[in-house]
């Protein structure tokens, strides 16, 4: 690569929580790299996924979704999205077509409109929405804040994803580049599995309690036998919290255990032993509060 014609840039994805901004970037990298959940607020690490293409590299960062805060980690978090915002050189605002202009938006648009960055909008998840449909909505938005670009698309199934990526490749400023061609993200192997874990609580278990869980990995144990040990705590505010997440006989934390390692073998292309421990640890919360910023 002639590093003098290298171009390198840092692309936020914005949106308000379940917008699809994980699984987009996730599309665009062609590898996972930020975990995808129903649940909203899912991201709290300032993950980044990395395209290196031709000359080009482009960072993208993935961010807490942005909505109106009720709680103290609401607004941490949503500052951190927007902190995120101001160091980018582009921004993407990926917003849920079927859910359309809501307050969470307006909320959105009115940051934009603060801090005066080039903004593209990508409107997602617009498998079975009809094209007559999508059109007043793109309408709209652009009436409330002039984007640059405006992309249709579906980060699920990859419609319009392309054209995005490729869009995106012409925006970055010349520089040299940030990482090497063959990363993929930023983040060390053993937050990723501890990311993948944590993803499958969410998945698996639909009350409040995957929000007070965080998960460390403890160690990491390449055997002789080319299979990988991988120990990690699962940490929880209360003793009533580990009972639940056990579960009946051991069966929550089983199932999360099988969900995790699965793809951890799929992703490391070994054969992985994930063990799972839970432990109470109070006072977490501003711990918490400090990871996010």
């Amino acid at each position: 690569m002639n590093t003098s014609q290298s171009q390198c840039g840092l692309i936020t994805l914005l949106g308000p929580p379940n917008a699809g901004k994980s699984t987009l970037i996730n599309r665009i990298v062609s590898s996972k790299v930020s975990i995808v959940s129903q649940k909203a607020q899912t991201t709290r690490t300032r993950l980044c996924g990395i395209v290196s293409d031709g000359q080009a590299q482009i960072i993208l960062f993935d961010t807490p979704g942005i909505f109106l805060p009720k709680r103290q980690i609401d607004r941490v978090m949503i500052e951190a999205a927007w902190a995120g915002a101001k160091d980018a050189d582009l921004l993407v605002l990926v917003v849920d077509a079927h859910l359309g202009f809501d307050k969470n938006i307006i909320q959105i648009i009115h940051g934009l409109n603060k801090i005066h960055r080039n903004t593209v909008l990508a409107l997602n998840k617009v498998d079975n929405i009809k094209r007559e449909k999508l059109l007043p909505l793109a309408a709209q938005l652009n009436e409330v804040f002039k984007f640059e670009k405006i992309f249709m698309i579906s980060a699920l199934t990859g419609s319009g994803c392309k054209d995005l990526r490729t869009y995106l490749g012409t925006r970055i400023p010349s520089g040299p580049w940030l990482y090497a061609g063959n990363e993929l993200s930023n983040i060390p192997m053993r937050l990723m599995a501890a990311e993948i874990t944590r993803e499958k609580i969410f998945l698996y278990m639909h009350e409040e309690l995957p929000y007070s869980i965080t998960v460390e990995t403890d160690r990491w144990t390449e055997r002789d036998d080319g299979s990988i040990r991988i120990d990690q705590i699962l940490y929880v505010k209360r003793n009533n919290h580990k009972k639940i997440t056990l579960g009946k006989k051991g069966k929550n934390i089983k199932h999360i255990c099988c969900l995790a390692r699965n793809e951890l073998e799929q992703m490391l292309e070994h054969r992985v032993h994930l063990f799972l421990f839970i432990k109470v640890r109070k006072k977490k919360c501003q711990e918490d509060l400090q990871n996010v910023r």
